[in-house]
């Protein structure tokens, strides 16, 4: 592997800085908190830190919405604190990586408070500013230029009083998006990230990076979507996801930004709707666009309609979709390995079981298949210690910005709301961003104060003491996991075989790498499993095979016995 490749080796700690660790009492946590708990994160062992967004913003979508990039919102800490985490961290190695996100900035950024002052201002053209839809009046329904429908629900498109026009929101009204096709507004983004480059961020994990390019017309327009059923609005996608310019404005970025740097910085992008065969071309060394995507595909396969129409997933499907994208990306390209971040909920809960007597099993089961794939594996705070969804009361429990926006509308529509709040439990943000549990104590550990958002309970037995002091915990598996793909070079490096495609709750798979042989067997399932020749052919060669890691507190006395509710075993044989 060349320096350049370093991140095939790496795990990748994600953090929402918010819900992570406070320090001052507010209630929310800070930088000074991230620092406070690094010997906590080496124990780990992780190689990466990726931190959700700290920059200055009006915290509309809990700072995805930024209204300066050079600077730290004070509710996280300062600039200063920035530079100590940087340096503590690299100390033992830990590299950090911020998450970019311009395809939008917040309505309350500079670049937008000028560019909606006037039609004829000189940043006019740096958002995407359209009159009302021919025949119209601004602000009458159905004037908006398209039918576009938001990813936070409503129109893509509000009107400005100020200037008698609509602008662009793919995400919140408060979230205007950037006009990439302006070589201005590439030159500023550049010229910020450079910014960080200097300040000895080690990369960028770039949000909704593949909206950036949106299809124009000669004239400037950009058109209509298939109408989705049940609303007037319309399906924007296809014209703002991969659109025609994306592959250019990423080499472009590459060139301005990382070019003539000799250190190797990690660039991960995240890519709703991407396909496989997007991803071999964004993701080609030879192209110098990004190291790696962040795909959905995985995580959209328990949605019916739509994400809040839940549905229980079938194996066979994640099976199919993940092995796609092992044997497509297996000589080209990288991918991204994860079951939780910021934006899904719990994974125990949702992949898994949360019940007590599996949660522990199933967490460590996860864990075990993510991790012996091929790709680079993310681990989302608490995920390591078997963190849970939250037992959510009521409407009036949920904050993030898509949840109250989707319970608003369907009771608006005439959902039952039992049914909405049902759907939110399993789906809502807001899973994955109550506070970290830390230990017993009040609040978990995690505050003074009183906490932004919602402990979740169950922290008395669920929290990072007692799971460090537990050599049989979820915390532990996930260190041991890190340690393999260290130890044993075909967990990174391996060829992938999936093995019983069609089975409904065996997730089997082998990796192979000069000589060494590795068999992965997980039951997704609290029933006993049997494997079988037919699940995995000439079965009988691993009889004598090394335990690499099982996931109960009993090893099996056999390999190739059946496996226990929520087993795993990763098994070891050279040929």
């Amino acid at each position: 592997m060349t320096d350049d490749q370093w991140f095939r080796e790496a795990v990748v700690y994600q953090i929402y800085p918010r819900s992570f660790q406070d320090t001052d009492g507010d209630g929310i946590g800070d930088v000074p908190g991230i620092i406070d708990r690094l010997d906590y994160l080496h124990t780990l062992g992780i190689d990466v830190l990726w931190l959700s967004p700290i920059y200055r913003s009006p915290q509309d979508d809990n700072g995805y919405d930024i209204s300066d990039y050079e600077d730290v919102d004070p509710t996280f800490g300062s600039l200063a604190d920035v530079d100590r985490l940087i340096e503590q961290a690299h100390a033992p190695g830990i590299r950090i990586v911020m998450d970019l996100v311009v395809n939008h900035t917040s309505d309350e950024h500079p670049w937008f408070v000028e560019s909606r002052s006037s039609r004829d201002n000189p940043k006019r053209d740096w958002y995407w500013w359209r009159p009302a839809r021919h025949g119209h009046e601004a602000g009458t329904p159905g004037a908006e230029p398209t039918n576009w429908q938001a990813s936070f629900s409503g129109p893509a498109w509000e009107l400005d009083e100020t200037t008698g026009e609509y602008y662009l929101h793919l995400f919140s009204r408060k979230q205007p998006d950037l006009n990439w096709e302006n070589p201005q507004v590439r030159e500023a983004v550049y010229a910020m990230m450079r910014w960080w480059l200097d300040r000895g961020v080690d990369g960028f994990r770039m949000d909704v990076i593949n909206m950036i390019s949106k299809h124009v017309g000669p004239d400037g327009s950009l058109q209509d979507g298939r109408p989705i059923a049940g609303t007037v609005l319309g399906d924007g996608t296809p014209f703002y996801i991969c659109g025609p310019r994306i592959h250019e404005f990423l080499q472009e970025m590459h060139r301005e930004v990382f070019d003539g740097r000799s250190q190797k910085y990690l660039t991960v992008g995240e890519m709703p709707m991407v396909t496989v065969e997007e991803a071999l071309l964004f993701t080609d060394p030879a192209r110098h666009e990004v190291d790696m995507v962040f795909q959905f595909e995985h995580v959209d396969l328990d949605h019916g309609e739509h994400k809040w129409d839940r549905k229980p997933l079938d194996l066979r499907d994640l099976k199919a979709s993940f092995g796609r994208w092992q044997e497509d990306l297996a000589d080209i390209g990288w991918n991204s390995l994860y079951w939780n971040n910021h934006d899904q909920p719990r994974a125990v809960s949702r992949f898994g079981s949360d019940a007590p007597e599996h949660r522990v099993a199933s967490a460590k089961l996860l864990g075990s298949v993510l991790h012996l794939h091929r790709g680079t594996p993310y681990v989302y705070q608490g995920e390591e210690l078997g963190m849970t969804n939250v037992p959510f009361a009521g409407p009036q429990d949920f904050q993030d910005i898509e949840s109250v926006n989707y319970y608003r509308t369907a009771i608006e529509a005439g959902a039952d709301p039992e049914w909405v709040l049902h759907n939110l439990r399993l789906g809502s943000r807001d899973n994955a961003r109550s506070p970290m549990q830390w230990d017993a104590s009040a609040n978990a550990g995690f505050t003074t104060g009183t906490p932004w958002a919602r402990v979740n309970p169950n922290y008395p037995e669920i929290n990072a003491e007692a799971a460090v002091a537990d050599d049989a915990s979820v915390f532990h598996h996930y260190r041991r996991l890190i340690e393999l793909r260290r130890s044993e070079p075909a967990v990174a490096h391996g060829h992938f075989t999936m093995l019983a495609p069609e089975h409904r709750t065996l997730y089997a798979f082998m990796r192979t790498f000069e000589g060494t042989e590795l068999l992965v067997l997980a039951n997704f399932s609290a029933d006993e499993l049997a494997v079988t020749g037919d699940d995995v052919p000439r079965l009988d060669r691993w009889s004598g095979a090394d335990l690499l890691l099982g996931n109960l507190a009993d090893d099996p006395s056999s390999v190739v016995e059946p496996l226990r509710p929520w087993e795993a075993r990763i098994l070891r044989r050279t040929t």
